[in-house]
């Protein structure tokens, strides 16, 4: 249950952040917003690293770097450009591959065999969030200079992030088979390993823009880190300790029914589709975890 109930709560956490981040997107890049937000998060978390023993766990925690490098790292700052580019309805329409995507991973490489009620449930919920997406929630208007272009190229970066966090995630899967190691520990392994790559990768620089944010606007993306990242990933890393890989993922992507929530912030519109869609995804939910 305690993993059922995070990965709701990770759902939740990031889609929240992420509508705030989207924000910043307009302004920075994405790569800038990625790093702050991981350093700062980071920082939030770095006494979990009293009670590491990094003899016995050495293995085990260069691969929960990789996994922060390909998950954090990588994916979130391909999500965050997908937001920049095509906004976010697209970009969680493409995320609708992870549930499948993370199932067959689980099933592929570390032998984790669902039932065929999980199995079914796993694909209504992503077709269900995919018409949701498609057709519920259409937006009143497009912000996105992308919006009205239909050119395969600008959807290579949700598909990158959506490969990039079920590699991670499954990593995270792995070390949990094979360790003892709590997940908040996980979760600073994660953050450390994202910074490493993301700092190199920007020549050992750091474009610190919060000073240039208001102090309300500050104190949202400071909130939105604590939340999206902390919080978000912390959560995430319990559902991987708890769950398999495919049933946590398909519980994890659950965030375009939670954005409904926050419809009027893009101004958008609830259909009769979308209640009875996502009413459907329910059933879908209801196989996976009963």
């Amino acid at each position: 249950m305690i993993g059922i109930l995070s990965a709701f709560g990770a759902a939740f956490s990031w889609t929240y952040a992420c509508f705030i981040w989207r924000s910043q997107t307009l302004k920075y890049r994405s790569i800038d917003i990625n790093l702050i937000k991981n350093i700062i998060a980071f920082l939030v978390f770095i006494p979990a690293f009293i009670n590491l023993n990094s003899a016995n766990e050495l293995k085990n925690i260069f691969t929960l770097l990789f996994s922060g490098i390909i998950g954090i790292g990588l994916g979130d700052t391909f999500y965050l450009k997908s937001l920049q580019i095509i906004g976010t309805r697209k970009t969680l329409s493409i995320e609708t591959l992870s549930p499948l995507m993370a199932a067959l991973s689980g099933e592929i490489f570390i032998n984790e065999n669902l039932t065929s009620k999980s199995w079914i449930g796993i694909i209504i919920v992503s077709i269900s969030l995919f018409i949701i997406l498609k057709k519920g929630t259409e937006f009143k208007k497009e912000n996105s200079a992308f919006s009205r272009k239909n050119n395969f190229k600008i959807y290579i970066f949700p598909f990158l992030s959506v490969l990039c966090a079920v590699v991670g995630g499954l990593f995270s899967r792995i070390v949990f088979l094979k360790s003892n190691l709590s997940p908040l520990l996980t979760t600073e392994i994660r953050l450390l390993g994202a910074i490493i790559f993301l700092f190199t990768l920007k020549g050992f620089k750091i474009n610190f823009f919060l000073n240039n944010l208001e102090k309300s606007q500050k104190k949202r993306f400071l909130f939105s880190i604590f939340l999206g990242t902390n919080i978000g990933i912390l959560l995430q890393q319990i559902v991987f300790k708890n769950l398999p890989l495919g049933l946590g993922w398909a519980l994890l992507s659950t965030s375009p029914v939670i954005s409904l929530f926050f419809t009027k912030n893009e101004e958008r519109q609830i259909t009769k589709e979308t209640i009875f869609f996502t009413c459907f995804l329910f059933l879908g939910l209801t196989l996976i975890i009963f």
